[in-house]
């Protein structure tokens, strides 16, 4: 199992929280700023030619002699886009054991709401298919998707959003799962947000991304490229690095805010129980 029976429980009660207008086919559980046909009461207008006679108000026709129709609350579904790192750097650390966590919990919260699910993976041409899951019956096949996943290739990020953006299909809610060790991780937040959808940011992170625990003389060996570095690293050096990253850090934070993107930086280590209890919901994650 990637989640506790426990954790799942709690996800029962959670769902995405979105920020703009839906644009569903009106089955799901979300209420939406549209009007539609629900049982709860949402505002009165005046009657105008071609409304649906049934939803006059005979009332107060009878007792004001005015022609006004109700409106009701809508509920929309909500199309979940889940866009996955699976690159060689998310090997790195249990990175990429810690996204398939994340999707399932967000996938999780997306199926029992009966919203229609697809997930995405890169780089790009790994796979032509982006599998899609709709239901609470798809979340044993959506965690048999996610332990298949393995870490390989190099890191393309502005690809896998120009591809994501060429696709078909109505707004709704895009989740990037990343690392962000990719030289375009800029130009592909600033890209993201082109289709309208509300946006989230996992940023991933692992021990070894942050501070380097060895000293000395090494060959760094790129996972992705297979680049050999000779590096020397004192403390004055892993110092440097460190503040280097946390300058990066809050340059992805600020970018994200920047875009309108709900943004969580999570360990790869961290408990997704405790983190999710903490901070997805004042993170705008969850609601």
């Amino acid at each position: 199992m990637l989640l506790a029976s426990e954790f799942l429980n709690e996800l029962e009660r959670v769902q995405l929280r979105g920020r703009r207008r839906l644009t569903g086919t009106l089955g799901g559980e979300h209420r939406s700023p549209r009007y539609g046909s629900s049982i709860d009461f949402a505002d009165a207008r005046s009657y105008h030619p071609g409304d649906d006679y049934r939803r006059i108000d005979y009332n107060l026709l009878a007792r004001l002699d005015q022609l006004v129709v109700r409106l009701y609350e809508a509920d929309d579904d909500l199309t979940v886009r889940l866009v996955i790192d699976t690159t060689a750097s998310m090997g790195i650390g249990d990175k990429l054991g810690q996204a398939r966590r994340v999707a399932a919990a967000l996938g999780f919260v997306t199926l029992i709401r009966r919203d229609n699910l697809s997930v995405h993976t890169f780089p790009v041409g790994r796979s032509a298919l982006s599998p899609r899951f709709i239901g609470r019956h798809a979340v044993g096949s959506l965690f048999r998707h996610l332990e298949s996943l393995r870490a390989e290739g190099r890191s393309d990020l502005v690809s896998p959003v120009m591809d994501l953006l060429a696709r078909p299909g109505l707004r709704g809610h895009t989740i990037l799962v990343s690392d962000l060790l990719a030289p375009d991780w800029d130009t592909a937040l600033r890209r993201l947000p082109s289709r309208g959808d509300d946006l989230t940011v996992i940023h991933i992170l692992a021990d070894e991304d942050l501070r380097p625990e060895l000293l000395g003389e090494f060959d760094l060996v790129d996972v992705e490229t297979g680049q050999r570095v000779p590096v020397s690293l004192s403390a004055a050096v892993v110092s440097t690095h460190v503040a280097r990253m946390e300058a990066w850090r809050a340059d992805v934070a600020g970018r994200c805010r920047y875009v309108g993107a709900n943004y969580v930086e999570l360990g790869a280590q961290t408990d997704l129980r405790q983190a999710f209890r903490r901070s997805w919901r004042s993170a705008g994650v969850l609601r």
